[in-house]
């Protein structure tokens, strides 16, 4: 029989597999879009993209991304949400979002898309032109060897 401290462990690590599988995605499409805008934004202005440039690529790449895995999202909170009584191989992401489907439909797999948009738009605007703000004042005040 497991102790205590193994069953906590395993408490606070249920769900764990499904953010990765939400999150690796969110990045796989997220950073080749700013990238693109980026690029696209560069050779329409004919200059370097300044950071709150970056910042609104990044912002719109976050949208995206967000709106696209929103799905996996939802079968990750699912899982995260469930009970520690139900069986460990219906808890595998494919399973919940096929469960997901049926009972809901497909808006069901989109269940928070509002909002979770709306908050990694804001976060992908701070994070990608903070990002693009450090980077631009280390090269300027970039020290020769």
């Amino acid at each position: 029989m497991p102790d205590r401290r193994e069953i906590n462990l395993r408490i606070l690590y249920h769900g764990y597999w499904g953010t990765v599988l939400r999150d690796v995605p969110f990045s796989a499409i997220q950073l080749p879009i700013w990238e693109c805008f980026k690029k696209v934004w560069k050779s329409h202005v004919d200059r370097e993209t300044r950071p709150i440039e970056s910042a609104t690529c990044g912002a719109i790449a976050g949208s995206i991304s967000a709106t696209l895995t929103t799905p996996l999202d939802v079968a990750k909170t699912r899982i995260m949400l469930s009970h520690r009584n139900e069986s460990a191989s219906k808890l595998k992401v494919p399973y919940v979002l096929k469960d997901v489907y049926r009972d809901k439909g497909f808006r069901g797999l989109f269940a928070g898309v509002g909002p979770r948009v709306t908050w990694i738009t804001v976060g992908g605007f701070i994070f990608f032109g903070t990002y693009e703000g450090v980077k631009a004042v280390g090269t300027k005040y970039r020290l020769s060897p």
